[in-house]
C-alpha cells in the first residue's frame, strides 16, 4: 500500500512519554515523510496555541481539541463550537461545586479551580507543569472543547444535572463535555475529504484511549509501546515506546520511509 498521509497524536507519541522531548530520530522520520510527499497531520488533545514546537517540525495541518477544531495553514477545515448558554450553565455549576473545567479555543484556559489531581492530569495529557490562564468570561468566545476534571462519583453529578450533554472520559481524571460528538476520527474524515485521500491510504499513530477511534479508521493503526492496553489491543501494530523512537521503527518496518 502506498500511504499518502500520516496522522500523529502528539503527547506520548511524537513527544517522549516521560519528559516531553522530541527525539532527533522522530524529527528525522517526520522530515523523511514530507520529503517523500506524504502529508503529515498532528491529531492532538492540545489547543492550537500549544502546538508551536510541532509546527517547527514542518507540520502545517492540525486536528486540535480532540477533533473539535481543525486548521490547515490559515484555513479552518472543521470546527464544532459549543452553545454559549451551555458553557455558562456548566461553568456556573462547576464554580459552585468547586470543580475544574478547561476550555479549548485556539488557546487554552481554565475556570481557576486547582487541585493535585487536576495538575497531574494537565501534566499527563498536555505536558503542562502549571495551570493555564483563568478565563471567567469564556462563554463569550467560541469554545471547541470543554473538559471536566473529575472522578466517576463527581462526574455522575454532572451527568444527572446536564442530561442533554455527553460526558466522555478519556483520562482517569478528565472527561470531554460534549454538546455534539467530536472525535479525532470525525476530524480525520474531514481532513481526508479536504485532501482527496482515502482512509485506506492513511496511517495513524497514538498512545491513548482517545486515539482508539482514529487508529480504527485508517488503513494502518499503530499504537505506541507506552500506549494504553486497550489501544494496543485494538491496533494493527504495536511499535516501540515513544522514548525508543517508536515512530521511526514502525515507519521503517512498513517501508514508508
Amino acid at each position: 500500500m502506498d500511504f499518502k498521509i500520516v496522522f500523529f497524536d502528539v503527547d506520548g507519541t511524537i513527544t517522549h512519554h516521560e519528559d516531553g522531548s522530541i527525539s532527533n530520530n522522530t524529527k528525522a522520520a517526520i522530515k523523511a515523510l514530507k520529503n517523500k510527499g506524504i502529508r503529515v497531520v498532528a491529531a492532538t488533545g492540545r489547543p492550537l496555541s500549544m502546538c508551536n514546537e510541532i509546527r517547527e517540525l514542518g507540520i502545517d495541518t492540525f486536528i486540535t481539541a480532540n477533533g473539535g477544531y481543525v486548521k490547515h495553514n490559515q484555513e479552518i477545515i472543521h470546527k464544532v463550537p459549543m452553545d454559549k448558554n451551555i458553557i455558562q450553565e456548566v461553568f456556573d455549576f462547576a464554580y459552585t461545586e468547586n470543580h475544574g473545567l478547561s476550555f479549548f479555543t485556539e488557546d487554552f484556559s481554565m475556570n481557576g479551580v486547582q487541585g493535585t489531581e487536576i495538575l497531574k492530569a494537565l501534566k499527563e495529557t498536555l505536558s503542562l507543569n502549571d495551570y493555564p490562564a483563568i478565563n471567567k468570561h469564556i462563554y463569550n468566545q467560541d469554545v471547541y472543547l470543554m473538559c471536566l476534571y473529575a472522578d466517576d462519583k463527581t462526574a455522575q453529578k454532572y451527568i444527572q444535572k446536564f442530561p442533554h450533554l455527553t460526558f466522555k472520559r478519556w483520562h482517569p481524571f478528565v472527561l470531554n463535555v460534549l454538546q455534539e460528538e467530536i472525535s479525532k476520527s470525525l476530524a480525520i474524515i474531514k481532513v481526508l475529504k479536504y485532501f482527496g485521500i482515502d482512509q485506506s491510504e492513511a496511517i495513524a499513530f497514538g498512545d491513548g484511549d482517545n486515539d482508539i477511534d482514529m487508529l480504527g479508521l485508517v488503513g494502518l493503526g499503530v499504537a505506541m509501546g507506552n500506549g494504553t492496553e486497550q489501544l494496543k489491543k485494538d491496533a494493527d501494530f504495536v511499535t516501540k515506546k515513544s522514548s525508543e523512537d517508536g515512530i521511526e521503527f514502525a515507519l521503517k518496518k512498513y517501508g514508508v520511509i
